[in-house]
């Protein structure tokens, strides 16, 4: 498979780590990468920021305009027919991002798979999956897709990897009751969720910058890596 096009920023030279962080709905892998300055990672091993770029596809929702997306949106719900096919299509290009960071030398346990909005979905939904332990889950205001699968396609590889969860209070795209039925259902399986709110609507707090870098911290430190 051809890897998806992406943005590769290292915290220092010969990494050890990798964090994979997905867009949003119409945005692009730029959309986070002016963050990696800011999360401040004292103490963390070197790590690769993969910054991937969704394909462009006709979203329903916005009128069959073309625009970058990991799968197409057909209601506001979010829930309503989902586009189970190009969840699937992009839950395969992620893998593919994560095989060629291990055959790199990376860890899986040392890799977090990240996401915003479409991209949390994406994040959620492939790494809960994935059939190898890896370090972590960020799952910044967006929701679970496919929920009603999630119990049996889920893989026991990860029942116990820590799940960092972030939604605003103000949401008008994916609003908060979403994120919590989210949470919920990851936590009725036994998922370690970590929740947070702010008070802000679709995008990112200082606040959450802060506690991302605490859990980037918690998940790839040297006493996580050691433990």
């Amino acid at each position: 498979m051809t890897l998806l096009p992406r943005i590769e920023i290292e915290s220092a030279p010969n990494p050890t780590a990798a964090v994979i962080w997905l867009h949003g709905l119409g945005a692009d892998g730029n959309d986070f990468a002016g963050l990696v300055p800011e999360l401040q990672l004292a103490g963390c091993p070197p790590i690769r920021f993969v910054f991937p770029h969704a394909p462009s596809m006709p979203v329903t929702l916005n009128g069959g305009y073309v625009m970058p997306a990991w799968y197409d949106i057909t209601g506001t719900d979010l829930i309503s027919r989902q586009d189970a096919a190009g969840i699937q299509n992009s839950e395969r290009a992620i893998q593919a991002l994560i095989q060629h960071e291990i055959a790199r030398g990376i860890a899986p346990e040392n890799i977090v798979l990240a996401g915003f909005s479409q991209g949390c979905a994406m994040a959620l939904h492939t790494g809960l999956r994935l059939p190898f332990r890896i370090a972590g889950i960020m799952a910044l205001s967006g929701y679970l897709p496919l929920a009603e699968r999630f119990g049996d396609e889920r893989h026991s590889a990860n029942a116990n990897t820590p799940v960092f969860m972030a939604h605003g209070t103000q949401d008008p795209v994916v609003v908060l009751a979403r994120g919590e039925a989210s949470r919920d259902a990851l936590a009725a399986h036994g998922h370690p969720v970590q929740w947070h709110t702010y008070p802000m609507p679709h995008s990112v707090h200082p606040r959450e910058v802060a506690d991302i870098s605490a859990f980037l911290k918690q998940v790839l430190g040297t006493p996580a890596r050691a433990a």
